[in-house]
Parts: C-alpha cells; structure tokens; sequence
C-alpha cells in the first residue's frame, strides 16, 4: 500500500499503521476499566467478550457522560466519522477523562466493496485492525445464521401442510447474507419438484439490514432479546392475522443461536483506549447504532462514552434519539458533528467525489464562497441536534489541501447558527494528540445543561411521525404515501397499537438530507416518496422505505476486496484499506 503525504511527513497506509501498533492483553484493557476476570471472555489475546452479569455487579454506580458522534450528509468517500470518534476518544483519555469509546462492527458487504476497511483511520484507529473488519467474535455469522433458521422454518411450514394458512405472497422474511450480492435481491426458490419446498418468490437482503441484528443492537438482556425474536413478523394468514416467529415456534431456537453474540465486544485503539465494538446495523438502512448493553457497560466502567451513530445528523443521529434511546432510557449530553472542507465545498456546488478516484483540483483549490454555501448543510444538521435539546460541537476533520481561511469560515457560522463550538481536528495524522482541542470543547458542552426530548409522541399516527421526521429533519414540505405503503399502513392500523404506537426507522440515502442522492446542499421545496413500510416489531419499530433506497447492496465496478490478500509466508493480511 501507498503512503499517504501530508503537508508535515508521510503517513503509512492504516493496515501498515495497524500492524505495527504495540497492543496491551485485552485483560488489561478490562482491567483498567474495573471489569473483573470472571466477567472476561477471551477470543484470542486481543479481543473479548463481557459477560452481562456486570450490569448487576455495577447496577448502583453513576453513569457517565453520553456523547454521539454523527456528522454533515457524506461525501461518497465518508468524512472520517469513526476516525473522529476514535481520535476523540483518545483525545479524551489525554486530557485525564476516563473514557471508551463504542461502534458498530462493519458489515463483510462494504468491507470488501466500496469502503475497504472501517476500523478508523491514520493514526486514530481500532485494532487488531483485521479482526475488527472481518469475523471479530463471529456475531455478524450468528445473525445471518438465527435469521436464515426462521428463513428455512417458514418455508417448511409451508411444505408440510401450512396449518395456519400463512399467505405466501404476504411473507415479508427474505434470507440474508453478509456480502453484497445484487443478484440475489430478487429469486424464487422451491424449485426442482415437490421434494424441494414450495415455489415461491423471495430475496435476499444484506445481513446488516436484518431485524436481527436490529435487534441484537436495541435489546437490554437476554430477556429482552428472547422477547423481541418472538415478536418479529414475517407475514400474515389469508385472512390477515399477523404470523410470528413465535407462532412457528422459531423464537427460542433463535435466541439460542443469539446467545452468545449479545454480549459486547472489547477491543483497544492503537493508544490503548478501550473501545467496545458490537452491532453493525447499517446507518441508511436499519437504525445504524451499535448495541445499547455495550453502551450500558461502558457508562458503568468510565467518565465518557463516545459513541457514533451512522452517517448524517438526518440518518443515525435521528434514529439514535428516537429509538435507541426510547428503548436504553439512555440520555445523551451532548453531540459532535463531523465536517470537512472538501465534504462542504462539494455540497456547495463545487466538483464531483467519486470513490476510488483523486479528487478534482477543484476541490483542493481554496474556494471561501463554496464552503459558506455548503454549510448550509451543516447549519441544516445543527438545528436537528436542537430539535432534541442536545448541544452540539463542530469537529472539522482536516486535510492538508485545507486553507486557513476555509475553516475560519466554517468555524463562523457553525458558532453564528448554535453550535456551541467548532474546533479543528487532526487525529488522523496526530492520533489523541490531534484531538485535544476537541475534547476540552467536548467536555464544556457536556456539562452544559440540556433540555433532551423526542421528535414525536409514540401515540402520533403513523403518517403523523413520518411527516414530522421528513418537514423538521430533513427539510421536506411534506410527504408522498405511495399505494404499496398506504396498504401497509392500512393494515397495520387494523392490527391496532402494537403495531402503530411505534417508532420509525427511515430508510433513505446517506448521500442527501432528501431521499434523492442528487440533490446536495440544503434542499427545499420537495416532497419525500414513501415507497413501503414494513413491521419490525421484534426491534421495535416501523421500517420505511423512502424513494429507491435497496436493501441489497451491489459490489462496484472495482469491488475493494480485489486488492485483499495474505502474505502466505508471514500470515499478515494486506490491502485492507
């Protein structure tokens, strides 16, 4: 892998970077935290996994500072929001506020497609690095598993006799995989005589994107977990009753498959900062946050919990408010949000980001006017922190093409409209060092009161609750039910308040604050499509579909497993990012 020059030296690849890291025994990483040996379960030297029983041991101890991180709508390329999460953290750990920090794990879809790795960056980063972007514990293969086991109890159902009339055009449970596969979105299976199952149309979704793992990362104990498998929905009978994984008698097969992958991940940063990585649902898709027991966990061993939720202020950020924390009782103290020179320059109408490709010289030169324009969109993603009560803080991940005058100008007008602060970072080249300046912002806003709430009562009607998250969040003039979803509501409704008195997860783009990934910016005067809603009851919330949002990912014409490889002699992985 190349180097990478900044204005100061040259900077290895993150995997170069990674694999020379001095890291400590995980033991002592749970150590330092107070977590005691018993409550430890080691996967290797390096990683592990923590018993729950510490949430009882721990039941009257304070709960740290709660802080999301979540960023400006993206660049095709990303804008460093893990990097900065784990820059802040160490950041934080250096100014002497104990701290650990907690994400998601990647999805194997994007890792070896568009992204490469997702463990961080430069000099800010989550090791073993490999292990974290791959199988890690093996919880993205129990999801995959438990979801394709009521996958294959459905089907059977159907083959011997279907004894309680379950429709099979109403069934809603796909298969999943962990990889991105578009030909598989859409395929009909049972195929080869009577023997085989019975024919039908079904699909494939990416694994992440499954009520499972949407599950794993919303629920608060084994309990809670074997609860909420039995209520997911995959269909309903010919005469419109909901059909359950509990009625298939699937639920408490699942929650054994589950069982081990409910308990959260324990990692280091390559300065030796505890970080707990567990869940990976997907920021556009599903809910995009990582597990509320790890967050509890975490809260219970430290000062701070830095915690990211995906993409925008618009995505994970909203979903991170109104249904991981209705369901943790969790309240957060405050919220950074990422920004970048280039990321705003292009949402002001300056060139054009295509992933795998160098920036256009456009994009390097300094252009003032463009970054104030494209800060709209950060202005847009403040206000949604306020929607919530929540102070927040600008973190300007900075490159080296960045001028002076360029981050001046973001640093006005994010203070002008309501940040509290807009601090400069370069924890990618610099690590925690990088990220002091943050932190000390970071620790200010958290001590600041807030006034916390939610966007929307639980009792709203279900247009009502997706009305208010497209007019207030993303800056719609209103919504546009289309007749698939309208049926579903339809239904719903007559399923009663079980199914309509929850939260919804909005599936959209990343690449907008509108559902369509071409209008950048701040737009205005749109409406938004919704194009289906589903019930995942099991985790808790409606799903809805908005405009063309997939939930199977395609590889690109360049996939970036092509540049994945092992060093046979040395067993070192390489081009992983």
């Amino acid at each position: 892998m190349a180097t990478v020059i900044t204005k100061n030296k040259k900077v290895p690849s993150d995997i170069e970077i990674a694999q020379a890291a001095k890291l400590k025994p995980i033991n002592d990483i749970a150590a330092s935290l107070g977590i005691q040996p018993d409550e430890v379960e080691n996967y290797g030297k390096y990683k592990a996994k923590i018993d729950l029983s510490i949430l009882e041991r721990l039941k009257n101890k304070p709960n740290g500072k709660y802080i999301d991180v979540t960023a400006i709508t993206p660049t095709p390329l990303g804008e460093g929001k893990t990097t900065t999460t784990i820059g802040l953290g160490m950041g934080m750990n250096r100014i002497g506020k104990k701290t650990v920090i907690t994400i998601r794990q990647p999805s194997l879809g994007p890792v070896f497609g568009i992204k490469g790795g997702a463990a961080g960056g430069g000099y800010s980063q989550i090791v073993p690095m490999e292990d974290f972007n791959l199988h890690l514990t093996g919880d993205n293969h129990a999801v995959s598993v438990t979801h394709n086991l009521l996958s294959a109890f459905i089907d059977n159902h159907l083959m011997h006799g279907n004894k309680m009339n379950i429709d099979p055009f109403s069934i809603t449970w796909p298969r999943v995989v962990d990889i991105s596969d578009r030909a598989l979105r859409n395929i009909i299976i049972g195929l080869g005589g009577k023997d085989q199952g019975v024919p039908r149309e079904t699909g494939f979704d990416i694994c992440v994107a499954s009520e499972v793992m949407a599950i794993l990362a919303l629920a608060t104990s084994l309990k809670d977990m074997r609860e909420r498998l039995g209520r997911i929905i995959i269909g309903s009978t010919r005469d419109g009753k909901p059909v359950s994984a509990e009625d298939l008698k699937c639920a408490g097969a699942m929650t054994v498959l589950m069982k081990d992958a409910l308990k959260p991940n324990l990692l280091q940063t390559l300065e030796n900062t505890p970080a707990f990585v567990h869940s990976g649902p997907f920021g556009n898709i599903a809910h995009g946050n990582s597990s509320i027991v790890a967050d509890q966990v975490a809260l219970k061993c430290a000062d701070f919990v830095i915690t990211e939720s995906g993409f925008g202020a618009d995505l994970g950020a909203e979903k991170f408010m109104n249904i991981k924390c209705r369901y943790s009782g969790l309240t957060p103290n405050a919220a950074v949000i990422v920004a970048t020179v280039r990321a705003l320059k292009m949402h002001g109408g300056v060139g054009k980001i295509v992933a795998g490709k160098p920036l256009p010289d456009e994009l390097v030169r300094e252009n003032i006017p463009a970054v104030e324009k494209g800060c709209e969109n950060l202005i847009q993603m403040i206000e949604n922190m306020k929607l919530f009560g929540i102070p927040s803080v600008v973190a300007i991940n900075t490159f080296h093409t960045d001028t002076r005058a360029e981050i001046e100008a973001i640093k006005t007008l994010a203070r002008e409209y309501g940040a509290e602060d807009a601090i400069e970072s370069n924890h990618w080249a610099r690590g925690g060092a990088g990220a002091e300046e943050l932190a000390e912002a970071v620790v200010a806003a958290a001590q600041k009161p807030s006034k916390f709430g939610f966007l929307y009562p639980l009792e709203a009607s279900i247009e009502e609750k997706m009305e208010t998250i497209a007019t207030k969040v993303y800056g719609a003039d209103g919504i546009d039910i289309l007749p698939v979803a309208r049926k579903k509501i339809k239904q719903f409704n007559e399923w009663g308040p079980k199914y309509t008195h929850l939260p919804i997860c909005m599936a959209k783009t990343h690449l907008s604050l509108s559902h369509d990934p071409t209008l950048l910016g701040r737009p205005r005067h749109f409406t938004v499509p919704i194009r289906d809603i589903k019930a995942s009851v099991g985790a808790g919330f409606l799903y809805a579909l908005l405009g063309d949002m997939r939930t199977m990912p395609g590889l690109p014409s360049k996939p970036a497993g092509e540049a994945v490889d092992i060093d046979v002699n040395t067993g070192k992985i390489v081009g992983l990012f």
